[in-house]
Formats: structure tokens, C-alpha cells, sequence
């Protein structure tokens, strides 16, 4: 069986112009012409359009698709894994564009409009969208998530950087305090817990005792929170919320 050159356009998606050349460059030859010189196409020259198709929309030039379906030794099926394992290579990376412009639409959203450069001296390996749906989705209607998102979304670099600092410093006066053995429920520990609350309602949200008690357990319970003090001290974290725990219950 064979084809005209307006039926393969037709079943490949192609212009009947697109055929012309492919003939014309050698790309693709029809096996048959007719007694009036007409083109027609074989089954066997369906496949290697299938092939130039194929590589064509993988992004190869026309001149390299030739070499290559001219390899000796490559039938049908050598093609077809090498498109395979490009086309899943290619699948991967786009699934990661897209997760990393979700990432940034959600930063945006957020008001974190900085470089990756920026991103990274402010935050590290840190990434505050990444919590993004998740707290929506915990708090989004609540005072303190419209809040948080007011404010953010007025922050500068400086601002970011600044609240990072001082996150930072809190964190650390908190363990070195846990070091030194001071206990989560006395003073030192109870007004670092404090200093904690109180940079939360500069920063982010009014962080009320009830809210800071709320936190302090869930950075026991999630990982990815416990994960920003355990490097600093091995028990840090429930330390803390002992710390915050008694330092609500001195205000109550």
C-alpha cells in the first residue's frame, strides 16, 4: 500500500510544501512514484517520517535527523529508546521549570521579589514559599495569615535581611542558653521565648500567647521546622517550646 503526498500530510500534521523539501534535501524520499510522476509514500517510508517527526520536535536540525536515521546498523526500535529516554530527559526538566516558577509565583505572591542571589543571603537553603499553600490552607482565614501577608509583601531585601538577622540571633541566644543548661522555665530561656514572640508581631503577624504556644508545638512536630534548630543543638527544639510554653504561662 501506498500514499499520495496529500494524504501524508494530512495523517502526519504536515504542509504538502514540508514533503516537497524533505524529498528535495533527501530527508525523505518516497519509495514510489507514479507513471505521471506523482509521489507516493510506502509504509516503510511512513516510518522514517514517524522518526523525522520525532526528532524533529526533540529539536534536532534536518541535516543532523539525516545522519542520524542514515546510522548503519539502527532500525525502528534504536530509535525509538533513544526518543524515549531524550523525551523523559526532557519531561524531568520541565517538570522542574515548572515547579520552580510555581515557586516563584508563589514568592511573589508572598511580596519576596529578590534576586536568587539575594534569596540565598537571606534565606539559605530556607525557602518561605515552600510552606506557602500549606499555611494558606492552615490559616488562610485568619487574621494573623492576612497579616503576615500585608507586611511581607511591603518588605525590602534590607527588611528580609534584617528579619532573618534577628530570627537568627534569637535562635542562637536560645541555644546557647539550652548549652549552658538554663532551664526551659526560668527567666533566661522564658524571655528569649519571649524576645521570639515578640519578633514574630514586629515582623510577621500579633503573635498572641495562645498562637506562640501553637507554634512552639508544631516545630516539635514537623521536621521541616525542627530542621531549622536541631543543627544548632541536638533537643533544641522541644527545648524551645518548653521555654515558649512557660513563658505564656507567666503572662496568663
Amino acid at each position: 500500500m501506498s500514499y499520495s503526498v496529500g494524504q501524508v500530510a494530512r495523517f502526519a500534521g504536515v504542509t504538502v510544501r514540508t514533503l516537497h523539501h524533505y524529498d528535495e534535501i533527501g530527508l525523505l524520499c518516497p519509495g514510489e512514484r507514479t507513471s505521471a510522476g506523482y509521489r507516493r509514500y510506502t509504509e516503510a517510508d511512513m516510518d522514517r517520517l514517524q522518526q523525522v517527526l520525532f526528532y524533529r520536535e526533540l529539536g534536532f536540525p534536518l541535516e543532523e535527523i539525516a545522519v542520524i536515521l542514515d546510522e548503519p546498523g539502527a532500525d525502528a526500535m534504536t530509535h525509538l529508546r533513544r526518543q524515549h529516554q531524550m523525551l523523559i530527559q526532557r519531561i524531568d526538566r520541565l517538570r522542574m521549570m515548572t515547579v520552580a516558577i510555581e515557586k516563584e509565583m508563589e514568592a511573589r505572591t508572598m511580596g519576596i521579589n529578590l534576586t536568587p542571589e539575594e534569596r540565598f543571603e537571606v534565606f539559605g537553603d530556607f525557602r518561605p514559599e515552600d510552606h506557602a499553600e500549606e499555611a494558606e490552607e492552615r490559616w488562610g482565614g485568619t487574621e494573623a495569615f492576612k497579616q503576615a501577608n500585608q507586611r511581607m509583601a511591603g518588605m525590602t531585601k534590607a527588611d528580609w535581611v534584617r528579619f532573618a538577622e534577628e530570627g537568627k540571633a534569637v535562635a542562637e541566644a536560645l541555644a546557647a542558653a539550652f548549652r549552658e543548661g538554663a532551664p526551659a522555665d526560668g527567666v533566661r530561656a522564658m524571655d528569649l521565648a519571649e524576645e521570639h514572640r515578640q519578633h514574630i508581631t514586629r515582623w510577621c503577624y500579633d503573635c498572641s500567647f495562645e498562637i506562640h504556644r501553637g507554634l512552639g508545638d508544631m516545630y516539635v512536630a514537623d521536621p521541616r521546622f525542627s530542621a531549622n534548630y536541631e543543627p544548632l543543638a541536638e533537643g533544641l527544639t522541644a527545648y524551645i517550646r518548653d521555654a515558649i510554653h512557660a513563658n505564656a504561662a507567666r503572662h496568663s
